[in-house]
């Protein structure tokens, strides 16, 4: 879901990005509260949830801005909520005090397990395109290029020297269980998944603490392919 791409997520996200930022709340909403996300003419509300979950922010409804329409966002969201809140009352003997009922709009354990399921392939993209990025700028330069990751630490240094093999090294610091460092060996491109080797040294110094190195010889025609990537 997070590869999808639309103005209005876009600004969700980038308004949404930082918990001490004010937002405008939604007035007409009253059982639940719900902020204003505007960009162009799209409007939206969002939920916040606990400020410490992976997911703080869910954009729970979208529409378009059309002034004095019935079929206008914030219109629609309140004439929605009103309706609502009229079904609950009729089925609950105890009626509700609000004058909307909007809880239908928030994420549901399932959204939640959507989110979790899709972690791991978030992950690998990051990973794949990184481990990527890191090689290349490598080749280009014969120097250590290295990235941040929740737990761990991702180095990667790759020396192609004229007439002579293409020398990988990767480097990973911190916490990376066994499945984790294999993952990543799998996926750096012009290596045998199974001639990964380890190394106590980098070219240049000694391992630090909390660090391992792995090392491999690249595909020559990988390697050159990999720089000549934008």
């Amino acid at each position: 879901m997070d590869a999808i791409t639309h103005p209005l997520l876009d600004k969700a996200s980038e308004q949404f990005a930082d918990p001490g930022t004010a937002h405008e709340r939604i007035r007409a909403i009253d059982d639940v509260v719900l902020f204003k996300v505007k960009v162009q003419r799209w409007r939206g509300a969002v939920w916040i949830d606990d400020p410490d979950a992976e997911v703080s922010a869910w954009l729970v409804a979208a529409g378009t801005r059309e002034d004095g329409s019935g079929d206008d966002f914030y219109a629609a969201l309140e004439a929605g909520g009103n309706a609502a809140r009229a079904r609950h009352n009729a089925k609950h003997d105890q009626a509700l005090t609000t004058s909307t009922y909007s809880r239908h709009l928030l994420p549901t354990d399932a959204d939640y397990d959507r989110y979790q399921l899709e972690a791991a392939t978030r992950f690998a993209q990051r990973l794949n395109s990184t481990i990527r990025d890191l090689a290349r700028g490598s080749l280009r330069d014969g120097h250590e290029h290295a990235a941040d990751f929740p737990g761990f630490r991702l180095g990667i240094l790759i020396r192609a020297d004229d007439g002579n093999e293409t020398y990988a090294a990767i480097r990973i610091t911190g916490s990376a269980p066994a499945n984790l460092t294999a993952m990543i060996l799998s996926r750096v491109p012009g290596c045998e998944a199974d001639a990964w080797f380890p190394e106590y040294a980098l070219p240049e110094r000694d391992l630090l603490p909390a660090e391992q190195v792995w090392s491999n010889i690249m595909d020559p025609k990988a390697a050159a392919e990999l720089v000549e990537e934008s």
